[in-house]
């Protein structure tokens, strides 16, 4: 399946999109948001994507708003402007509830919407020289759409730090935030990220995706809630194929 703006190919257990405006840089606008809401409604359902992996096409990952984007915003009313915020945020919550792990691999520059984009997939893996960032606050904008998530992934201070100042951060930087899980260099960098992927993506699927259900819902749960939830997905698992074979295979090679 393909989509002009965005690329989408299945293979081996990993579905991989392609953000494909490089000549825009990958910019976001209304066509490439609803691109990636109807790839990921249907890799939902797809039982031969284990992992979904989101980079772009050409020098980087994904450089914010389209410019067009931002001319027409200025001449939105509140309500126009409110619907087409809420669009990217229903983006953001249907990433969030994909049941399956979704991977940013990102290359040259992350900014805005496209540092937002990446924030909100499960996992970050960056090139060396990558560069992220949240410049907003620059244009007398906010980088409100991410915040919910943001604040999630790193500590608040840092949060603030990063919208309120706007600056760029490298991609070792960015590792130490807490906003990309790993950084390849870049003789491997390719190579590096297969290799992450295909150990992401042999992992049951079952198992995975019952995790990161888990790990999201525990955002509105109290303590006590929590350990009662775990307790339910517990019983979820164990009930799977994957973890009684499992376990099979675990007791066999104990009695070898």
């Amino acid at each position: 399946m393909t989509d002009p703006v965005l690329l989408v190919e299945v293979a081996g257990g990993v579905a991989t999109l392609t953000l494909n405006r490089p000549d825009k840089r990958n910019a976001l606008d209304a066509a490439l948001v609803r691109a990636l809401k109807d790839g990921l409604g249907r890799l939902a359902d797809d039982p031969d994507a284990h992992v979904v992996v989101l980079r772009g096409a050409g020098r980087d990952f994904c450089a914010g708003a389209d410019l067009a984007e931002l001319e027409r915003i200025s001449s939105m009313s509140d309500e126009e402007n409110l619907r087409d915020a809420r669009s990217l945020g229903e983006l953001l919550l249907l990433m969030r509830a994909l049941p399956k792990p979704l991977v940013a691999v990102v290359r040259g520059r992350a900014l805005a919407g496209g540092c937002g984009l990446a924030t909100a997939c499960d996992l970050v893996l960056a090139h060396q020289d990558a560069e992220l960032g949240y410049p907003e606050v620059h244009l007398g904008f906010v980088a409100a759409m991410v915040m919910a998530i943001l604040r999630r992934r790193v500590t608040e201070g840092r949060a603030f730090d990063l919208v309120a100042r706007g600056r760029r951060v490298s991609a070792a930087e960015a590792r130490e935030l807490g906003l990309v899980n790993h950084v390849f260099a870049d003789a491997s960098f390719e190579a590096d990220v297969a290799a992450f992927v295909r150990d992401l993506a042999d992992r049951p699927p079952s198992a995975v995706a019952l995790t990161k259900r888990l790990l999201y819902e525990l955002d509105d749960l109290s303590f006590a809630e929590g350990i009662e939830r775990g307790a339910q997905v517990n019983v979820e698992a164990r009930a799977t194929q994957a973890c009684r074979e499992g376990v099979r295979r675990f007791l066999d090679r104990g009695r070898g």
